[in-house]
C-alpha cells in the first residue's frame, strides 16, 4: 500500500490495479487518484501527458481494443467516472510468456477502482450501464499514424454479452489477433 493508495498485481505481469482510499463525511467523499511524488517513492515511475475522459450512452458499448504502436506506445492508467464498465488489458509483445492473455477488472464509480495497462498492451472496454464515463491518463500523446486495434472477439475474452455490442467502424473492421504482428517485442518494454 501507497499511503492513500492499495496496488495489487493481477493475472497479467505490470497490469495493476489500484484503488484509492476514500476519505469520506456527510458531504461525500475524496479521494488523491494520482499523485506522481507517491508513486516515484513506490518506484511506479511514468509520466502521464495527456488525460482522455469518454461517455458512452447506451450500456453495451464496446471500445477496443486499442493500441498505440512505438515510437508513440501508451501506458494507461484507467477509472471510471460514472456508472460501470468492464475494463480489459491484453498482452501483445512478441515474446512474452503471456501473450495474448487478457485480464479483465470491473471498474464502476461505486468501487473507484483504477487499472493500470503498461505499453505493450491493448486496451478495451465494454460499458456496463448507460451513461457510462471513463477517465484515462496516457504515457504518450496521441498520434494518428501510431493507432491501430484488433478485433475485440478475437483475444478469447468473456465480455458476458447477451447480444452484439455497439461498436464503432474501427473496431468492426479491426484485425483478428491471429492475423496481427504486433509491433511490441516483449523484451523491448
Amino acid at each position: 500500500m501507497i499511503s492513500d493508495m492499495i496496488v495489487d498485481e493481477t493475472s497479467l505481469p505490470d497490469v495493476l490495479l489500484l484503488e484509492p482510499v476514500r476519505h469520506g463525511d456527510a458531504r461525500g467523499f475524496f479521494s488523491e487518484s494520482w499523485n506522481s511524488r507517491r508513486m516515484a517513492e513506490a518506484g511506479f515511475e511514468i509520466d502521464f501527458v495527456q488525460d482522455n475522459h469518454s461517455m458512452s450512452e447506451a450500456a453495451g458499448t464496446l471500445r477496443g481494443l486499442h493500441f498505440q504502436a512505438p515510437p508513440h506506445a501508451q501506458a494507461k492508467l484507467v477509472r471510471c467516472g460514472r456508472g460501470s464498465l468492464l475494463d480489459v488489458a491484453v498482452d501483445i509483445r512478441k515474446g512474452s510468456p503471456t501473450y495474448g492473455q487478457s485480464h479483465a477488472e470491473v471498474l464502476s464509480f461505486e468501487n473507484g477502482k483504477q487499472l493500470f495497462i503498461p505499453v505493450g498492451f491493448l486496451h478495451g472496454f465494454l460499458t456496463l450501464e448507460p451513461m457510462t464515463e471513463i477517465v484515462y491518463k496516457c504515457s504518450d500523446f496521441y498520434c494518428v499514424e501510431a493507432d491501430g486495434a484488433v478485433r475485440w472477439d478475437s483475444c478469447g475474452i468473456d465480455w458476458g454479452l447477451k447480444t452484439l455490442p455497439v461498436l464503432s467502424h474501427k473496431d468492426e473492421q479491426a484485425p483478428q489477433l491471429a492475423d496481427f504482428d504486433s509491433p511490441f517485442d516483449w523484451e523491448q518494454t
